[in-house]
């Protein structure tokens, strides 16, 4: 079912979406493998959907759009889920000897062919467009967490009281409560779900008369399920069995880890058990393992900041620093620079607590403070070691930090985290640790400042800002410096104002429930400069810094989240909330 390019002319001509001339020029302008479809796509012409409802037309092939269709979980499990990810085909309609399907690709004979021979069904390819294709995908997910809903309800009414009433269960009931089989499918079906949902931690908190489950899902924590009080002993029974951990210990904090596998997923989990007034409390931090190829640019770095760290990382000494609060991307930060920087001619190692990430051909060292394995201890055995590249998990001391900037000054590129507010605050954190001003103008090379803010997901709602909210805006952020960087990235055209911006609103649908998906980075990269190593030099305050790095082109964390709010990727609501926390 190829498409003809004499054909494709005509239909395109016809629709009205191009002209001749652009035509002309997409057709000289194709590269050897590339049709006039892909080229009028790539030049910005028409869109992907565009170009196959015209191609649906040639085909003879009818078109679908499956965004707002409900599809009946029964059909849509015609097709198993790896099946349809992969060849980007779902079963949508079933009569009584055939099924219809979607796909991207109707040249795909080989998926056609392998569910003619599952179903014994007469097939029926229908086109489709990328938007329709993720919506009945997502579908998977919603009839996934339904199942899962169901299994846990119907286990959970399965569960028997652990113990004599009125006693503590002994370690011999919860060993067979770990075991017993409910307890097991409940506690298989928690992973999956939140793995499912796309959740960063699983809180499991015992309640008076209940047992909570709360998930983490870009980075709002909200309410998952209620469960039985009596599935809690047995529950904790199982995920401490899992980790590796003490059943009879309910005094004392724990800590642990365990990896599962869902279908393609290799998933590691950090398991914190806590005791509480009506009982253990457990946090599992979900790491998933094949996490890989990541980019400073998919993490939200652009402009002059992103051409800043490919600088520094080109550098063989000095520091590179991350920083943040708790929960702002730091660590994801680090591994994304090592994952760039590891190749076969440096050696890299790392000093954490805990490794998040496992990453091959690095060196990862666990601190131990319990035995006296340090940051410090560690970082000074590391120098012993020939490293080309150094990460150290966070600076928290005053040793740790001296033991850094040596490091850094005696042949070495060094990564590592600070718990500050912004960029220009590292410098004046670093110097209350005894750090001299003269050692840290020689070895800082570029200090980031960060927070993670939710991702709008592609349905969503355009707006104007008025006079007001702008003016609002000037208060926090220079808006003359962030029309001047939407521009000189080409976001905007060079004649643009204000009033030619649109900011977004997240919307509502079955697909995205709360209208965002993901996370994104917001930055302030802090370049040092001579002029800011002389204000270092100086220990003037972290505002002058600040200042002088403005002056020099950077944006602030707020001008980075209105730059980006003007591009639809997140909301304006959403970056204030972060950087008013």
């Amino acid at each position: 079912m190829h498409v003809d390019e004499g054909q494709l002319k005509e239909f395109l001509l016809d629709s009205g979406l191009v002209s001749r001339a652009q035509i002309d020029d997409a057709a000289s302008r194709a590269r050897e493998g590339e049709g006039l479809g892909d080229t009028l796509v790539s030049a910005g012409l028409i869109s992907e959907d565009d170009l196959r409802r015209v191609e649906a037309s040639v085909l003879g092939i009818p078109f679908v759009n499956l965004e707002r269709e409900r599809i009946d979980p029964e059909i849509l499990g015609v097709i198993p889920e790896p099946v349809a990810r992969t060849h980007n085909i779902v079963a949508y309609r079933r009569d009584e000897d055939s099924l219809q399907v979607a796909m991207l690709d109707t040249d795909d004979l080989a998926a056609i062919d392998f569910i003619r021979k599952k179903t014994n069904l007469k097939i029926l390819p229908r086109l489709t467009g990328t938007e329709s294709m993720r919506s009945a995908l997502l579908q998977y997910q919603k009839s996934l967490k339904a199942e899962f809903g169901d299994i846990i309800a119907h286990e959970a009414q399965a569960l028997g009281v652990l113990g004599k009433a009125g006693e503590e269960p002994s370690e011999e009931d919860l060993k067979r409560a770990a075991e017993h089989l409910p307890i097991v499918r409940i506690v298989d079906a928690l992973l999956r779900h939140a793995i499912t949902q796309g959740a960063s931690d699983i809180h499991i908190e015992p309640q008076e008369k209940e047992l909570l489950v709360r998930y983490r899902i870009d980075g709002i924590l909200r309410d998952a399920m209620t469960l039985p009080k009596a599935a809690a002993d047995g529950i904790t029974a199982r995920v401490k069995v899992l980790s590796n951990l003490r059943l009879d210990e309910k005094r004392l904090p724990q800590d642990g880890r365990f990896k599962v596998d869902n279908e393609n997923e290799r998933v590691s989990l950090r398991v914190s058990v806590l005791p509480t007034a009506f009982g253990e409390k457990i946090v599992l931090r979900l790491l998933p393992e094949g996490r890989k190829g990541l980019s400073l640019e998919w993490l939200g770095f652009h402009g002059i900041g992103l051409e800043q760290m490919h600088d520094a990382m080109k550098q063989t000494v000095g520091m590179i620093l991350s920083t943040g609060p708790t929960g702002s991307g730091k660590t994801t930060l680090l591994y994304t620079l090592l994952d760039i920087l590891n190749t076969p001619d440096v050696n890299i190692s790392t000093i954490e607590d805990p490794i998040e990430y496992q990453m091959p051909r690095i060196n990862q060292t666990q601190v131990r403070p319990d035995i006296g394995f340090s940051f410090a201890n560690g970082l000074r055995t590391l120098m012993r070691q020939d490293p080309d590249i150094i990460m150290v998990g966070e600076i928290r001391d005053k040793e740790t930090a001296n033991l850094a900037v040596n490091a850094a000054l005696t042949g070495h590129l060094v990564l590592s985290t600070l718990h500050t507010n912004s960029a220009a605050g590292a410098v004046a954190r670093l110097i209350d640790m005894d750090a001299e001003p003269f050692l840290l103008i020689s070895t800082l090379r570029v200090i980031v400042g960060q927070r993670l803010v939710r991702q709008l997901c592609h349905a969503k709602d355009a707006y104007k800002p008025t006079q007001a909210q702008l003016d609002e805006l000037s208060k926090l952020a220079d808006l003359d410096r962030v029309l001047a960087a939407l521009k000189e990235e080409h976001i905007l055209d060079a004649r643009a104002t204000w009033k030619d911006v649109s900011f977004y609103r997240p919307k509502k649908s079955a697909e995205c429930e709360d209208g965002y998906h993901g996370r994104i980075g917001l930055f302030e990269i802090l370049h040092v400069s001579p002029a800011i190593k002389e204000l270092i030099s100086r220990r003037v305050p972290s505002d002058e810094i600040e200042a002088q790095a403005r002056k020099e082109g950077m944006l602030t964390m707020v001008e980075d989240g209105i730059f980006k709010a003007a591009q639809g990727i997140t909301s304006m609501e959403e970056v204030l909330r972060v950087i008013n926390e």
